[in-house]
């Protein structure tokens, strides 16, 4: 799944503004923000929650968002002025490095059950997330001392960062259902790990309890309880997942892709689709073509 995101980390910034302050950020891909110094409260678009976040924390951000100290501070963009060349300064000041990603494709994430409007650690003490201040004397030291490769080097870094926030949020005891903690757990994960490797298999409750080395009864409540769907219900997102990604990206025949995705039949397949999606296949494809 994390290879089906195709993230790739772009820009690294050392946050520095004069309170009061509200910062937007509209990247689309995704937002990195990890706090030295200070707190701030972070609003997400099409989210009413005004989350705090303080020093040592380190959260991930998937649509447009605004940093903000000051309720009555109408929101723009990072400017010049609001960056440094440190993070920290032993102030009061509040600081943060904030890493950018951009992507190719995310719909597949986006179409199966997805993760919060932000994923947040707290990382004060938390002798667990040690990887985080490796990650941030690296990203500096690439900023303020750049040489040959540098921006791959931030690009790579940033990129294990995310896969990093990602597997340490899903472990922790915050995390919902959903294929993040699913994928994670040491159990089921084998299952899903197979689901993913090879969605149009004709997948049965009783061949994935076998992998996981659990009865049927106990895979199937274990499953549905760390993924918030049953295994049939999960193959089928998945499947649909894929086929909605071939109709955008191709230009094989309905058909076709009806059987790569594991269907037994044009019809059945755009009985499901148009089911899930609202509409036949062949119209989903002329709608999506530019989108």
């Amino acid at each position: 799944m994390l290879r089906g995101v195709r993230l790739r980390g772009e820009e690294v910034y050392c946050c520095a503004p004069v309170d009061p302050f509200a910062i937007s950020f509209g990247q689309s891909g995704g937002t990195i923000h990890i706090v030295s110094q200070g707190d701030f409260e972070l609003e997400v678009e099409g989210d009413t929650t005004a989350y705090p976040v303080g020093r040592g924390d380190v959260v991930l951000v998937g649509r447009p968002h605004v940093v903000r100290r000051g309720r009555r501070v109408r929101p723009r963009p990072l400017g010049e002025s609001d960056q440094h060349h440190q993070v920290v300064t032993g102030g009061h000041e509040t600081r943060w490095l904030t890493g950018t990603f951009s992507s190719d494709y995310a719909r597949k994430v986006h179409l199966l059950p997805h993760r919060p409007p932000i994923l947040q650690l707290h990382g004060v003490g938390n002798q667990s997330l040690l990887w985080l201040d490796v990650s941030t004397q690296m990203l500096m030291k690439e900023m303020t001392q750049p040489t040959q490769g540098s921006r791959e080097m931030i690009s790579r870094i940033l990129d294990l960062l995310y896969i990093q926030v990602v597997r340490a949020w899903a472990t922790g005891p915050d995390a919902p259902q959903g294929w993040l903690t699913g994928a994670m757990d040491p159990v089921i994960g084998e299952a899903i790990a197979a689901i993913h490797a090879e969605p149009a298999e004709e997948w049965t409750i009783d061949r994935l309890a076998q992998i996981c080395n659990l009865s049927r009864s106990a895979f199937a409540e274990r499953f549905a309880r760390k993924m918030g769907h049953t295994p049939v219900a999960y193959v089928a997102l998945l499947r649909l997942a894929d086929a909605a990604d071939l109709l955008r990206e191709t230009e094989e025949a309905v058909g076709e892709i009806a059987r790569r995705c594991g269907y037994r039949s044009e019809a059945a397949f755009s009985r499901a689709f148009s089911q899930h999606f609202g509409m036949p296949p062949s119209r989903w494809r002329r709608e999506k073509a530019h989108t």
